[in-house]
């Protein structure tokens, strides 16, 4: 399994990558940030990014904080950290 820290802003125009944030990746949402929508929708947009299933992602700090720390289950860090290297 591997981690990944993100930072994210929801209410945004659309839903993006924004890019790197850190050590991990800041992301904006359409979704409001009220019951749990704006989270919803950072798992599903980190699934359509790294090409794996919505359900393999699990929030495990920072539910209602901007910065938030995702576990992805059936990767390890090394090839999640391979597929981020492309973003800015």
């Amino acid at each position: 399994m591997a981690r990944i820290a993100v930072k994210v802003v929801p209410g945004a125009s659309r839903t993006r990558v924004a890019g790197r944030y850190g050590q991990g990746i800041k992301v904006q949402v359409a979704a409001a940030a009220e019951k749990g929508k704006a989270n919803q929708a950072v798992m599903q947009l980190l699934a359509e990014t790294l090409g794996i299933r919505a359900a393999q992602i699990e929030l495990i700090q920072g539910h209602t904080q901007p910065r938030k720390v995702f576990q992805i289950n059936g990767i390890e860090q090394a090839e999640l950290e391979a597929k981020l290297a492309g973003l800015q």
